[in-house]
Protein backbone atom coordinates (compact mmCIF):
# COMPACT_ATOMS: atom_id res chain seq x y z
CA UNK A 1 0.00 0.00 0.00
CA UNK A 2 1.14 3.73 -0.51
CA UNK A 3 -0.02 6.06 1.86
CA UNK A 4 -0.66 9.45 2.78
CA UNK A 5 -0.19 10.89 6.15
CA UNK A 6 -1.37 14.84 6.30
CA UNK A 7 0.01 16.43 9.57
CA UNK A 8 3.01 13.28 9.25
CA UNK A 9 5.19 15.39 11.45
CA UNK A 10 2.67 15.64 14.65
CA UNK A 11 2.27 13.17 17.58
CA UNK A 12 0.08 10.92 15.62
CA UNK A 13 1.01 11.26 12.80
CA UNK A 14 4.48 10.28 13.00
CA UNK A 15 2.68 7.28 14.95
CA UNK A 16 1.16 6.58 12.35
CA UNK A 17 4.12 6.68 9.82
CA UNK A 18 6.41 4.77 11.70
CA UNK A 19 3.71 1.91 11.72
CA UNK A 20 2.88 1.66 8.32
CA UNK A 21 6.59 1.55 6.90
CA UNK A 22 7.25 -0.95 9.93
CA UNK A 23 4.52 -2.54 7.67
CA UNK A 24 6.48 -2.28 4.71
CA UNK A 25 4.06 0.28 3.34
CA UNK A 26 5.32 2.91 1.78
CA UNK A 27 4.65 6.49 2.93
CA UNK A 28 4.59 10.02 1.60
CA UNK A 29 3.92 13.05 4.59
CA UNK A 30 2.63 16.44 3.51
CA UNK A 31 4.04 18.90 5.87
CA UNK A 32 4.48 22.77 6.35
CA UNK A 33 7.73 24.77 5.43
CA UNK A 34 7.69 25.19 8.90
CA UNK A 35 7.22 21.86 10.33
CA UNK A 36 9.20 20.47 12.97
CA UNK A 37 10.46 17.18 11.24
CA UNK A 38 12.35 15.74 14.49
CA UNK A 39 9.85 13.04 15.16
CA UNK A 40 10.48 11.71 11.21
CA UNK A 41 14.19 11.66 11.62
CA UNK A 42 14.64 7.84 11.51
CA UNK A 43 11.76 7.57 8.81
CA UNK A 44 12.04 6.68 4.81
CA UNK A 45 9.12 8.88 4.44
CA UNK A 46 8.62 11.06 0.94
CA UNK A 47 7.58 14.40 2.24
CA UNK A 48 5.75 16.89 -0.21
CA UNK A 49 5.82 20.53 1.72
CA UNK A 50 2.76 22.73 1.60
CA UNK A 51 -0.39 24.20 3.43
CA UNK A 52 -2.99 21.67 4.00
CA UNK A 53 -5.28 24.26 1.90
CA UNK A 54 -2.79 23.77 -1.17
CA UNK A 55 -4.77 21.90 -3.77
CA UNK A 56 -1.36 21.89 -5.80
CA UNK A 57 0.52 20.42 -2.74
CA UNK A 58 -2.04 17.83 -2.05
CA UNK A 59 -2.27 16.81 -6.00
CA UNK A 60 1.19 15.85 -5.92
CA UNK A 61 1.21 14.22 -2.43
CA UNK A 62 -1.67 12.18 -3.21
CA UNK A 63 -0.66 11.20 -6.72
CA UNK A 64 0.20 6.92 -7.21
CA UNK A 65 -1.50 6.72 -3.54
CA UNK A 66 -3.95 4.40 -2.46
CA UNK A 67 -4.87 5.45 1.06
CA UNK A 68 -5.01 8.91 2.64
CA UNK A 69 -5.16 9.03 6.69
CA UNK A 70 -5.95 12.86 7.31
CA UNK A 71 -4.09 13.36 10.69
CA UNK A 72 -3.60 17.11 10.26
CA UNK A 73 -5.43 19.18 12.85
CA UNK A 74 -5.14 22.62 15.02
CA UNK A 75 -5.54 21.35 18.50
CA UNK A 76 -5.52 23.92 20.96
CA UNK A 77 -7.84 25.05 24.33
CA UNK A 78 -8.10 28.35 25.01
CA UNK A 79 -7.27 32.13 23.56
CA UNK A 80 -6.57 30.67 20.17
CA UNK A 81 -7.18 31.99 16.80
CA UNK A 82 -10.00 31.07 15.51
CA UNK A 83 -9.48 32.06 11.87
CA UNK A 84 -6.73 29.56 11.92
CA UNK A 85 -8.11 27.05 13.26
CA UNK A 86 -11.10 27.07 10.40
CA UNK A 87 -8.64 26.81 8.21
CA UNK A 88 -7.23 24.49 9.33
CA UNK A 89 -9.47 21.89 10.59
CA UNK A 90 -12.51 23.32 8.59
CA UNK A 91 -10.71 24.27 5.20
CA UNK A 92 -8.04 22.17 5.12
CA UNK A 93 -10.27 18.69 5.83
CA UNK A 94 -12.88 20.26 2.67
CA UNK A 95 -9.26 20.20 0.32
CA UNK A 96 -8.06 16.94 1.34
CA UNK A 97 -11.69 15.48 0.56
CA UNK A 98 -11.81 17.36 -2.70
CA UNK A 99 -8.38 16.71 -3.83
CA UNK A 100 -8.39 12.94 -2.56
CA UNK A 101 -12.24 12.39 -4.66
CA UNK A 102 -10.48 14.28 -7.76
CA UNK A 103 -7.46 11.39 -7.55
CA UNK A 104 -9.89 8.65 -6.91
CA UNK A 105 -8.30 7.53 -4.04
CA UNK A 106 -9.60 3.59 -2.70
CA UNK A 107 -10.02 4.82 0.94
CA UNK A 108 -9.62 8.03 3.61
CA UNK A 109 -9.35 7.90 6.69
CA UNK A 110 -9.99 10.95 9.14
CA UNK A 111 -8.56 11.25 12.38
CA UNK A 112 -11.66 12.96 14.34
CA UNK A 113 -12.51 13.48 18.17
CA UNK A 114 -15.35 12.25 20.57
CA UNK A 115 -15.50 15.78 20.98
CA UNK A 116 -18.01 15.86 18.32
CA UNK A 117 -20.60 14.19 20.11
CA UNK A 118 -20.33 17.54 22.42
CA UNK A 119 -20.71 17.25 26.12
CA UNK A 120 -23.02 14.20 27.25
CA UNK A 121 -23.02 15.71 30.91
CA UNK A 122 -21.57 11.78 32.25
CA UNK A 123 -23.68 9.09 30.12
CA UNK A 124 -21.68 6.98 28.17
CA UNK A 125 -22.77 7.49 24.79
CA UNK A 126 -21.84 5.00 21.44
CA UNK A 127 -21.45 5.81 17.52
CA UNK A 128 -25.15 6.37 17.10
CA UNK A 129 -25.70 9.27 19.43
CA UNK A 130 -26.96 12.53 18.08
CA UNK A 131 -25.47 15.54 19.87
CA UNK A 132 -28.02 17.66 22.33
CA UNK A 133 -25.15 20.52 23.22
CA UNK A 134 -26.24 23.57 21.10
CA UNK A 135 -23.70 25.89 21.20
CA UNK A 136 -19.63 24.65 21.19
CA UNK A 137 -17.46 24.55 24.35
CA UNK A 138 -14.66 25.98 21.73
CA UNK A 139 -13.44 27.00 18.95
CA UNK A 140 -11.71 23.08 18.28
CA UNK A 141 -15.19 22.05 19.43
CA UNK A 142 -17.00 24.09 16.32
CA UNK A 143 -14.46 23.35 13.86
CA UNK A 144 -13.98 19.81 14.54
CA UNK A 145 -17.57 19.19 14.37
CA UNK A 146 -17.90 21.35 11.28
CA UNK A 147 -15.16 19.28 9.43
CA UNK A 148 -17.07 16.09 10.40
CA UNK A 149 -20.01 17.35 8.59
CA UNK A 150 -17.65 17.50 5.45
CA UNK A 151 -16.92 14.47 5.66
CA UNK A 152 -20.05 12.51 6.45
CA UNK A 153 -21.57 14.55 3.37
CA UNK A 154 -18.75 12.89 1.27
CA UNK A 155 -19.63 9.50 2.39
CA UNK A 156 -23.02 10.00 1.91
CA UNK A 157 -22.29 10.99 -2.31
CA UNK A 158 -20.13 8.10 -2.36
CA UNK A 159 -16.58 8.88 -1.40
CA UNK A 160 -15.15 5.70 0.59
CA UNK A 161 -13.96 7.74 3.89
CA UNK A 162 -14.17 6.55 7.17
CA UNK A 163 -14.08 8.32 10.58
CA UNK A 164 -12.23 7.42 13.74
CA UNK A 165 -13.13 9.42 17.30
CA UNK A 166 -10.36 9.25 19.48
CA UNK A 167 -10.32 9.91 23.24
CA UNK A 168 -6.98 11.70 25.27
CA UNK A 169 -4.07 10.24 23.05
CA UNK A 170 -1.33 9.57 25.25
CA UNK A 171 2.30 8.50 24.32
CA UNK A 172 5.73 9.53 25.68
CA UNK A 173 6.00 12.07 23.41
CA UNK A 174 2.27 13.46 23.32
CA UNK A 175 2.64 16.85 23.69
CA UNK A 176 -0.61 17.49 25.78
CA UNK A 177 -0.17 14.97 28.92
CA UNK A 178 3.51 13.97 28.84
CA UNK A 179 4.80 17.31 29.84
CA UNK A 180 2.33 17.07 33.34
CA UNK A 181 3.33 13.39 34.11
CA UNK A 182 7.47 14.24 32.76
CA UNK A 183 7.09 16.81 36.43
CA UNK A 184 4.99 14.65 38.41
CA UNK A 185 8.11 11.43 38.04
CA UNK A 186 11.03 14.25 38.64
CA UNK A 187 8.62 15.21 41.73
CA UNK A 188 8.06 18.74 40.88
CA UNK A 189 4.26 18.28 40.59
CA UNK A 190 3.26 19.35 43.69
CA UNK A 191 -0.53 20.97 42.75
CA UNK A 192 -2.76 19.95 40.25
CA UNK A 193 -6.40 21.03 39.44
CA UNK A 194 -9.21 18.72 38.34
CA UNK A 195 -8.71 15.48 39.91
CA UNK A 196 -12.55 14.54 39.28
CA UNK A 197 -12.06 15.26 35.62
CA UNK A 198 -12.94 11.83 33.63
CA UNK A 199 -10.58 11.36 30.65
CA UNK A 200 -10.85 8.96 28.16
CA UNK A 201 -7.77 7.25 27.47
CA UNK A 202 -6.48 5.12 24.43
CA UNK A 203 -2.81 4.82 23.84
CA UNK A 204 -1.02 6.53 20.47
CA UNK A 205 0.03 3.29 18.57
CA UNK A 206 -3.56 1.51 19.68
CA UNK A 207 -5.03 4.32 17.60
CA UNK A 208 -2.62 4.29 14.89
CA UNK A 209 -3.74 0.20 15.02
CA UNK A 210 -6.97 1.46 15.02
CA UNK A 211 -6.76 3.83 11.98
CA UNK A 212 -4.86 1.13 9.87
CA UNK A 213 -7.70 -1.46 10.83
CA UNK A 214 -10.40 1.26 9.53
CA UNK A 215 -8.53 1.42 6.25
CA UNK A 216 -8.37 -2.12 6.05
CA UNK A 217 -11.81 -3.25 7.20
CA UNK A 218 -14.07 0.30 7.77
CA UNK A 219 -17.14 0.73 5.72
CA UNK A 220 -17.68 4.07 4.21
CA UNK A 221 -19.66 6.86 6.37
CA UNK A 222 -18.71 4.56 9.66
CA UNK A 223 -17.81 6.14 12.72
CA UNK A 224 -15.64 4.01 15.12
CA UNK A 225 -14.99 5.62 18.60
CA UNK A 226 -11.39 4.69 19.62
CA UNK A 227 -10.53 4.62 23.78
CA UNK A 228 -9.60 1.96 25.87
CA UNK A 229 -11.27 3.26 29.17
CA UNK A 230 -11.47 6.45 30.92
CA UNK A 231 -10.00 7.31 34.59
CA UNK A 232 -10.00 10.70 36.59
CA UNK A 233 -7.14 12.64 36.60
CA UNK A 234 -6.24 11.81 40.52
CA UNK A 235 -6.44 8.42 39.92
CA UNK A 236 -3.92 8.17 36.92
CA UNK A 237 -1.78 9.84 39.24
CA UNK A 238 -2.56 7.24 41.89
CA UNK A 239 -1.70 4.48 39.24
CA UNK A 240 1.66 6.47 38.43
CA UNK A 241 2.15 6.69 41.92
CA UNK A 242 1.81 3.00 43.30
CA UNK A 243 4.46 2.04 40.55
CA UNK A 244 6.82 4.80 41.98
CA UNK A 245 6.52 5.73 44.60
CA UNK A 246 6.49 9.63 44.26
CA UNK A 247 3.29 11.08 46.32
CA UNK A 248 0.21 12.29 43.90
CA UNK A 249 0.14 16.03 44.02
CA UNK A 250 -2.34 17.91 46.36
CA UNK A 251 -5.17 19.84 44.41
CA UNK A 252 -6.45 23.40 44.39
CA UNK A 253 -10.11 24.25 45.13
CA UNK A 254 -12.10 24.75 41.97
CA UNK A 255 -13.11 28.19 43.02
CA UNK A 256 -9.86 29.11 43.02
CA UNK A 257 -9.36 27.77 39.53
CA UNK A 258 -12.14 29.09 38.19
CA UNK A 259 -11.31 32.59 39.68
CA UNK A 260 -8.03 32.96 38.00
CA UNK A 261 -9.40 31.92 34.94
CA UNK A 262 -11.77 35.00 35.10
CA UNK A 263 -8.97 36.86 36.10
CA UNK A 264 -6.29 35.68 33.77
CA UNK A 265 -8.72 35.84 30.63
CA UNK A 266 -8.75 39.68 29.96
CA UNK A 267 -5.02 39.38 30.77
CA UNK A 268 -4.79 36.98 27.85
CA UNK A 269 -6.82 38.95 25.32
CA UNK A 270 -4.37 42.05 25.88
CA UNK A 271 -1.16 40.63 25.75
CA UNK A 272 -1.91 38.05 22.59
CA UNK A 273 -1.19 35.12 25.17
CA UNK A 274 -2.83 31.66 25.75
CA UNK A 275 -2.45 31.30 29.36
CA UNK A 276 -2.36 28.06 31.15
CA UNK A 277 -5.77 28.85 32.88
CA UNK A 278 -8.49 30.44 31.10
CA UNK A 279 -12.45 30.72 31.28
CA UNK A 280 -12.60 28.08 28.43
CA UNK A 281 -9.77 25.37 29.93
CA UNK A 282 -12.01 25.91 33.36
CA UNK A 283 -15.06 24.83 31.03
CA UNK A 284 -13.00 21.67 30.24
CA UNK A 285 -11.64 21.22 33.66
CA UNK A 286 -14.84 21.24 36.01
CA UNK A 287 -18.08 21.40 33.66
CA UNK A 288 -17.90 19.14 30.28
CA UNK A 289 -17.70 15.68 30.50
CA UNK A 290 -17.47 13.69 27.10
CA UNK A 291 -17.80 9.66 27.69
CA UNK A 292 -17.65 7.10 25.30
CA UNK A 293 -18.42 3.34 24.13
CA UNK A 294 -15.60 1.96 22.28
CA UNK A 295 -17.07 -1.45 22.16
CA UNK A 296 -18.05 -0.86 17.75
CA UNK A 297 -14.04 -0.56 16.93
CA UNK A 298 -13.51 -3.65 18.91
CA UNK A 299 -16.15 -5.60 17.04
CA UNK A 300 -16.38 -4.51 13.46
CA UNK A 301 -12.91 -3.64 13.46
CA UNK A 302 -11.23 -6.04 15.59
CA UNK A 303 -8.99 -4.06 17.80
CA UNK A 304 -7.33 -4.97 20.87
CA UNK A 305 -5.83 -1.87 22.95
CA UNK A 306 -3.93 -2.06 25.78
CA UNK A 307 -5.87 -1.49 29.33
CA UNK A 308 -5.56 2.06 30.56
CA UNK A 309 -3.40 0.88 33.81
CA UNK A 310 -1.13 -1.12 30.77
CA UNK A 311 -1.05 2.62 28.98
CA UNK A 312 0.11 4.41 31.93
CA UNK A 313 2.18 1.89 33.62
CA UNK A 314 4.28 1.74 30.06
CA UNK A 315 4.18 5.32 29.75
CA UNK A 316 5.29 6.21 33.32
CA UNK A 317 8.25 3.29 32.70
CA UNK A 318 9.53 5.10 29.55
CA UNK A 319 9.57 8.56 31.08
CA UNK A 320 11.52 6.56 34.05
CA UNK A 321 14.14 5.71 31.49
CA UNK A 322 14.47 9.33 30.25
CA UNK A 323 14.59 10.84 33.04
Amino acid sequence: MKALVTGANGFTGSHLVKALQQRGDSVVGLVRKTSDLTRLKDTEIQLVTGEITDRKALRQAMKDVDTVFHTAAFVELGLVDAAKMERVNVEGTQAVLEIAKEMEISKMVYCSTIGIYGDTKGKVVDETFERTQEDFSSAYDSTKYEAQQLVDNYAVIGFPVVSVMPSGIFGVDDPHFGPVFKLFLQGKLKLTVGGDRITGIVHVDDLVNAMILAAEKGERGEHYIISAGELPLREMFEIMSEQTGISTPAELPPAIIRLAGNIIDPIGKLLSWNPPISKERVHYLYDRCVRVDATKAREKLGWEPRSVPQVLQEITTELQSEI
